[in-house]
């Protein structure tokens, strides 16, 4: 059983930055494309940012310019550097492997790492 554990989140004020990690579990990591998801209170969970195997990536309308995701096979690890964070950005942050046909991502949900933008 694959194995998601996010963390980094907190409480930042706003214009302030924070960098997520994702440890996964195996290789995982290395075969797949990996997606950052954000879930707001009283929202649906949406897609955030997505990095591919060679590296190719997609944002999000909302946080393109302000986030950057990347990815260290070697570590098994994604990372999501958030800078000139908003209000708006408040939410549970999770990852997940990302399946290349459907786009869609396909391994149980970790437990996410909550991210707070308040002053």
């Amino acid at each position: 059983q694959v194995q998601l554990v996010e963390s980094g989140g907190g409480l930042v004020q706003p214009g302030g930055s924070l960098r997520l990690s994702c440890a996964a579990s195996g290789s995982i990591l290395s075969a797949n494309a990996m997606g950052w998801y954000r879930q707001a209170p009283g929202k649906q969970r949406e897609l955030v940012a997505r990095i591919s195997t060679g590296g190719n990536t997609y944002y999000a309308d909302s946080v393109k310019g302000r986030f950057t995701i990347s990815r260290d096979n070697a570590k098994n690890t994604v990372y999501l550097q958030m800078n000139s964070l908003r209000s708006e950005d408040t939410a549970v942050y999770y990852c997940n492997a990302v399946r290349a046909l459907t786009g869609r991502p396909f391994l149980d949900w970790g437990q996410g790492t909550q991210v707070t933008v308040s002053s």
